[in-house]
């Protein structure tokens, strides 16, 4: 075995990264720059740093550790909100509602369109957001859509097959009826990628619209049933554990939740439970169980089997 001392301290466009300056790669190229310096000189790509290293990104003072936590929120995304920071229409923004950060910036991960509701995860590192977008990382979004046209098994099987559109191919991984009559009705759907408009230009490809759509799992992240339209909650640690292995990430310097962070979690979900619940998608019927599919589930979430029983609790749904 080798004496060589280990170097002390992490790589400096890792330590950004987590910050929420932006993502690995970003850093490495603001670091080239010299944007980026520690103990007041310019620093140079691959430096290591402490926590007692000073370091300043445009001029700006990066938070020392024990402001430097890696938070993670899940919110309920109403419809009639963008994904954009700022809108020159003057709409309404997911950003609108969400908490202010000390340091860094919320990153969403992924995007929902201006007529999709549901699940949308923000996290203030780069890097975790980048891991979860990215398309190696084998993260399936289920959907709850509402459609209005003939679906027959024949339809089913071409989406699932793969429908040549605009940008590539694209398919469907899973397809599960739940309820409806005549040409209105319901399915769950999954795609493993986050291609603009997807679900929507999948199902129009086969010639019926979609009504409504509602993303209700990212991963194994489910919308917890007391979280309703609007609202969002902060993931706890072992939450955000789970998910930084789901993106291949099993350490990111999580540091232990101090007691004040830990009261502020448990008054959030508190006044979250006690607030009076109102159906997000009141027509919609409960999920069936689906057929065993032959795909093997992806690392990112359990099997079907297992997700349902994990599930929220809701009204008509087990």
């Amino acid at each position: 075995m080798s004496n060589e001392s280990v170097p002390a301290g992490e790589k400096l466009q890792k330590v950004l990264a987590r910050a929420g300056m932006g993502s690995r790669r970003e850093m490495e190229r603001a670091i080239e720059a010299g944007r980026v310096t520690v103990n007041g000189e310019v620093a140079g790509l691959g430096e290591r740093v402490t926590d007692d290293d000073q370091i300043e990104f445009d001029g700006r003072r990066l938070p020392g550790i024990e402001e430097n936590r890696l938070r993670v929120i899940l919110y309920n995304k109403p419809i009639g909100e963008i994904c954009s920071r700022h809108d020159p229409e003057g709409r309404p923004t997911v950003y609108d509602r969400l908490p202010r950060l000390k340091s860094g910036r919320w990153i969403s991960v992924g995007r929902l369109d201006f007529n999709t509701s549901g699940l949308l995860l923000f996290t203030n590192s780069g890097e975790l957001a980048n891991k979860l977008m990215h398309p190696s990382s084998v993260i399936d979004r289920e959907y709850l859509v509402r459609i209005q046209g003939h679906v027959d098994d024949e339809v089913k099987k071409r989406l699932t097959s793969g429908v040549l559109l605009d940008d590539g191919q694209a398919r469907f991984t899973d397809i599960v009826e739940s309820g409806g009559e005549g040409t209105n009705r319901w399915f769950y759907c999954v795609v493993m990628e986050g291609r603009n408009r997807e679900v929507r230009r999948l199902w129009e490809s086969q010639g019926v619209r979609v009504s409504r759509l509602k993303r209700v799992r990212y991963g194994s992240v489910f919308i917890p049933s007391h979280v309703r339209v609007g609202q969002w909650i902060e993931m706890e640690p072992k939450e955000i554990d789970d998910l930084c292995i789901t993106a291949g990430l099993p350490k990111l310097g999580q540091r232990p939740l101090t007691q004040s962070e830990k009261e502020t979690l448990q008054r959030q979900r508190r006044k979250l439970r006690k607030a009076p619940s109102k159906a997000t998608l009141k027509t919609a019927p409960s999920k069936p169980t689906p057929k065993s599919s032959p795909k093997p589930p992806s690392k990112a979430a359990p099997s079907r089997a297992k997700a349902r029983n994990t599930r929220p609790t809701r009204k008509g749904r087990k």
